[in-house]
């Protein structure tokens, strides 16, 4: 195992490193210089310390922690040549644009130049007025560009995104293993491997191969504070999708998914659905990949959605949401994948929407695959698997995979941490239970078929094979069958099940028998249940009912009314209310005034408008109107934009203040204000609600109740609005909790 340093590591290691005090100097000057940093991020400067001083190093640096920089600030204060492999033409373009924009003189080559091109570079490289070049792995290894460069005074090559080397990395190619002659052909110049993820096994492998000599290894926290894990069952996942989209209507995202056909299916959905989005894959011309993902980095659209071909080396910092529409190939994938959010160190959601078809599909693409390539990718396949069923911290999870320690207790930055998942009332029971059923179907079948039997479903497999009449049949009848898929892949998971031969049928292990026994206890978990009580403000993570057409025609409508009056289009309808309107379709005034953000001033202003537009829509496209849909859930209080309204009320800003910048109602954002109070144990309402006011609704609460507002509100004939009986009531209940406790 390679000794490495990572950037816990005290400050007397980091003093111990530094170069001697001119090179310092000449390095601080360079990044203020040319970046206009005033200061370093964790292990840039040992990392740089190994390159001016000419010592091999392997640096592993999560996405955002400045790895880039580690070779190019050296490259500009040493006075020969950085050659830098890099995997992709628009990665090499995107630095060596970036290099220029700063004053650095850097140039690429690579084959979608022309000739003439090539040899001014060439000759401007001889002239030594070049510091960075850059190539691809397949042209630096040829003997033309090998000659060119044995000519050259090549002070070190810096090997970008090196876990491409290892068969165990996520993105395996195969000519970077042909790097491993540079030592020979270049014995003078130091060699430095840069990735963002590499577990130990992989560091090793990378250190081997490229024959690193006593490298300087380096690996940083792979914990990202600021980027929010979710991971769920796919579950209408189109709706799963824009319930996060809409968080951030106006920010950049990425959506992954794991095939071209799905990726174009999903952008033109979403572009249906008036979104700024476009599709990004293998399949489309270089030039057409290209243009996309610049019109992405310059914000011309807002989403790709895209396959792994898209996203290698990405430096836009300024994604607030990463979504995986289906489980990636690895955790390695993954954790660069939806590192690519919040590279700015902002808060960011990460999304991964999972199903028990994605593994399915990845073990097809992996068919084709060399044996050793199969071995590790389904490996890394079990790995993610256990990674979206498990009920311990994502962060934790990721940080581990990695091979480094978590000793933080819970992150706070993950569906796991904040409670959005809750234990069985008893795990062993269930376990029993769950393991049993198995063992009854003599270990033959896989999880469908089991769960099938544990709830008592009369589909003609079970019957057919008379599982009927198992002591296990029906047992779990009281529970969804999904809940029981999970809790398979759960048992799957903790390795008291494994799946065995082609058709995956599932037998107990060893630890499954000593649960069987009553000697060990699994940890099952499940989603916490939603309210299932209907509010109007639940319309704001719901799809469901919209015309997506009509949609599109009212934000045009409501884009020429803003112009018109020099305001925000937000300003005159929020997305929100358009999508209400589309949903219920009103076609006259008093049906109007019952969808959602529509008070009497707009009505004045735009009811005729609005009615009769609509009238016209659903006449053209031959929809019904005036409908009366069933309102959706009410929103979850422990949902990221909850969340995102805690930090204003961290700040003590006002209900008023808070919805106007949040473009909530006032109702909904009083939701998220009793969540907040719920969650930090306020007791003290101020400045939210005034003393008498609280006082008041204790007087009142003490005959009608905590439970419900209506009642505490009606005895006050309205005196006291709903918003603030709300939060009184969240604070009694606190102070009723404190006074318990005492």
């Amino acid at each position: 195992m390679l000794k490495s340093i990572s950037n816990n590591s005290s400050s007397d290691i980091s003093k111990s490193m530094l170069t001697p005090t001119d090179n310092l100097t000449a390095l601080a000057e360079v990044l203020k210089t040319y970046w206009g940093y005033d200061g370093f991020l964790p292990l840039q400067i040992e990392a740089m310390a190994s390159v001016m001083d000419g010592r091999d190093s392997l640096v592993v640096l999560p996405t955002g922690g400045g790895k880039s920089l580690c070779f190019q600030a050296p490259a500009v204060c040493r006075q020969d040549l950085a050659v830098v492999v890099s995997p992709l033409i628009a990665l090499m373009k995107d630095q060596v644009d970036t290099l220029r924009e700063c004053g650095i003189a850097a140039e690429a080559i690579h084959s979608g130049l022309s000739a003439d091109r090539k040899r001014t570079i060439t000759d401007a490289v001889r002239r030594k007025e070049i510091c960075l070049l850059y190539v691809a792995p397949e042209t630096l290894v040829r003997p033309q560009m090998l000659d060119f460069l044995a000519g050259q005074q090549v002070g070190f090559f810096a090997i970008d995104e090196a876990h491409c080397i290892s068969a165990w990395g996520h993105d395996f190619r195969p000519e970077y293993r042909e790097l491993a002659g540079l030592r020979d052909q270049f014995p003078a110049a130091a060699i430095h491997a840069y990735t963002a993820t590499a577990t130990p096994q992989v560091q090793s492998e990378i250190s081997k191969t490229l024959r690193l000599r006593d490298p300087q290894v380096l690996v940083g926290d792979f914990f990202r504070s600021n980027l929010v894990y979710h991971v769920a069952k796919k579950n209408k996942s189109i709706n799963q999708i824009v319930s996060v989209v809409d968080r951030h209507r106006d920010d950049s995202g990425l959506i992954y998914c794991i095939s071209r056909a799905e990726t174009e299916s999903l952008a033109l959905s979403l572009e249906k659905l008036g979104y700024s989005c476009t599709a990004y894959h293998a399949g489309l011309s270089d030039i057409e990949r290209t243009r996309r993902q610049e019109a992405f980095i310059n914000d011309e659209t807002r989403i790709i959605v895209a396959t792994i071909a898209f996203g290698m080396g990405i430096d836009k910092p300024d994604v607030r949401y990463v979504i995986h529409a289906g489980m990636p190939k690895s955790l390695a994938n993954y954790q660069q994948e939806s590192g690519r959010a919040g590279r700015d160190g902002l808060e960011s959601e990460c999304w991964l929407l999972y199903s028990g078809q994605d593994a399915m599909l990845w073990r097809r693409i992996l068919e084709n695959s060399p044996p050793d390539s199969r071995i590790s990718g389904e490996a890394m396949l079990t790995a993610i698997h256990g990674f979206c069923v498990s009920t311990q911290c994502r962060h934790r999870g990721l940080v581990e995979h990695f091979g480094q320690d978590w000793a933080r207790g819970k992150c706070d930055a993950c569906d796991v941490c904040r409670g959005e998942f809750e234990a069985v009332a008893d795990p062993l029971v269930l376990g029993q239970k769950i393991l049993s059923c198995f063992v009854r179907v003599k270990e033959n079948f896989g999880a469908a078929h089991v769960a099938n039997v544990l709830v008592g479903s009369e589909n003609k497999d079970v019957l057919s094979r008379r599982h009927n009449e198992l002591s296990t049949y029906g047992l779990l009848k009281d529970f969804r069958i999904s809940d029981v898929r999970d809790w398979i892949e759960q048992l799957i998971a903790q390795e008291f099940l494994r799946r065995e031969g082609e058709f995956n049928v599932l037998k107990v292990t060893q630890s499954g028998w000593k649960v069987l026994r009553g000697e060990k206890t699994p940890v099952l978990s499940q989603a916490v249940k939603r309210e299932a009580k209907a509010t109007r403000e639940s319309i704001v993570d719901s799809w469901e009912g919209v015309d997506a057409t009509l949609f599109e025609h009212l934000r045009v409508w409501r884009r020429q009314v803003a112009v018109a009056r020099s305001v925000p289009a937000y300003i005159i309808f929020g997305d929100v209310t358009l999508r209400d309107l589309a949903r219920r379709r009103p076609t006259n005034l008093e049906n109007l005034r019952q969808v959602h953000g529509i008070g009497s001033k707009k009505l004045d202003d735009f009811g005729s408008q609005l009615v009769e537009l609509i009238a016209q829509q659903c006449s053209a496209q031959q929809l019904s109107t005036d409908q009366s849909p069933t309102e959706p859930p009410r929103i979850d209080p422990t949902n990221a934009a909850t969340l995102a309204a805690f930090a204003l009320f961290d700040q003590r800003l006002s209900l008023a203040d808070v919805a106007q910048r949040l473009t909530r109602a006032d109702s909904t954002v009083r939701q998220y204000l009793e969540a907040y109070i719920q969650t930090r144990r306020i007791t003290d309402p101020s400045p939210w609600l005034a003393p008498d006011d609280l006082e008041t609704v204790r007087t009142i609460a003490q005959y009608a109740g905590l439970e419900r507002l209506k009642p505490i509100h009606d005895a006050l004939h309205g005196q006291i609005s709903y918003n603030q009986i709300g939060i009184a009531v969240a604070v009694l209940r606190n102070q009723a909790i404190e006074t318990v406790s005492d």
